[in-house]
């Protein structure tokens, strides 16, 4: 099996919409432990957003979630896009299948409407990239207001956030060569881990969002496959059999990890059952919902069987080039994706000590669920 998404080193590792309130802990005799990437600088850093830096905080603690109401904002929105892609902005494939790049459009300005297309357009395309974005000039509450039209913000229980904004997941890396990636290849082929975000939650998140603050001059893609089309791809008996097995979503293992470094853990891990094809709400798409990150077994197979299938599946996933896109990062970019039709991977393959840092907004949406199959009549032949 691939390695988990949290054993990766590539980052720093580091729900309503109301703010959750964390419950702190403390003790007469000391405060809680605060690791602080600025310290770990030296307090002084070249970070071009060092506000954005990740603090971890094992002081905050939180709940379990609960189920929440959600409300699919691409079902119902405009096709012709008229509010999110109005005269003078482009819209450009990336690839047929998946991806696509947006300019002349500003996300921070977009009306109701706008917002419920987007989330039409993330849904459809899988992917969209946004150039020439404000998101990382704009104050953080504001940037977690937008988000907010998606759903409610998932807190992640292991990742670095900024100090005042847990709703915040902040990816980074930075420094020289000769330290834990290496490490990490010395046993591995590659850093490659094709995951669907925080999966192991109740609702997992739905349309998410990814915005740069330092990149490196060339490296640090994130690499998207588009789970509808490696569905699609399979034989009709296979896609009939999916239809009838759930997988187990698991963040112990994330967890675990996170607390063998000393890292922090805000919310007692969980793991959850979910279909492994799942109905998107809005288009009605049916795609594979099972990923090496957090996938660790299907129900009702033996331990044997549900390794061979799963291991099928990721190996399907991960080869299929010919339904995967490739997102450069350039300055000003945000990256829309839906989570619950996609999974991605970041790349980690520069290794010049440049910075890679960026914040992810992480709406969650509704509970995985599946519609019945339906064989796809072959056309024909005359």
């Amino acid at each position: 099996m691939a390695p988990s998404v949290q054993q990766l080193p590539e980052e720093t590792l580091v729900v309503s919409t109301e703010k959750a309130v964390p419950i702190v802990v403390k003790t007469p005799e000391e405060s809680p432990k605060v690791k602080r990437q600025i310290n770990l600088e030296g307090g002084k850093t070249d970070a071009k957003y060092p506000q954005y830096l990740p603090t971890w905080n094992h002081g905050q603690k939180y709940p379990p979630l609960e189920p929440f109401n959600y409300i699919e904002h691409g079902k119902d929105a405009d096709p012709s896009f008229k509010d999110l892609l109005p005269e003078g902005s482009k819209i450009q494939k990336l690839t047929p299948s998946i991806g696509s790049e947006v300019t002349g459009v500003q996300l921070s300005k977009l009306s109701p409407a706008g917002r419920d297309q987007l989330a039409l357009l993330v849904a459809q395309r899988k992917v969209v990239a946004f150039r020439d974005q404000d998101f990382a000039d704009i104050p953080a509450k504001d940037a977690l207001e937008f988000g907010s039209h998606f759903g409610r913000h998932h807190i992640h229980p292991t990742s670095g956030s900024p100090e005042g904004y847990p709703e915040l997941h902040i990816v980074h890396r930075y420094g020289p060569t000769g330290s834990e990636i290496d490490s990490f290849f010395d046993n591995r082929t590659s850093a490659v881990s094709w995951h669907s975000d925080v999966s192991y939650e109740a609702q997992p998140p739905g349309v998410t969002f990814l915005y740069i603050f330092d990149t490196p001059e060339v490296g640090g893609d994130t690499l998207f496959a588009n789970q509808v089309e490696a569905y699609n791809r399979l034989s009709e008996p296979l896609k009939e059999r999916l239809h009838r097995l759930k997988a187990v979503h698991s963040g112990f293992e994330q967890a675990q990890f996170s607390r063998d470094r000393g890292g922090v853990v805000r919310r007692e891990p969980v793991k959850n059952e979910h279909p492994i094809v799942r109905t998107h709400p809005a288009t009605g798409e049916k795609a594979l919902y099972v990923n090496a990150g957090f996938t660790r077994s299907i129900v009702g197979l033996k331990k044997e069987e549900s390794e061979a299938l799963l291991a099928f599946l990721f190996n399907h996933i991960g080869r299929g080039v010919d339904y995967q896109a490739r997102v450069r990062w350039a300055p000003k970019t945000v990256v829309a994706w839906d989570n619950r039709v996609t999974v991605h991977s970041a790349t980690t393959d520069w290794r010049t000590g440049e910075r890679r840092h960026l914040a992810r907004i992480t709406p969650q949406a509704d509970a995985p669920y599946e519609t019945p199959y339906v064989k796809i009549e072959e056309p024909v032949k005359t």
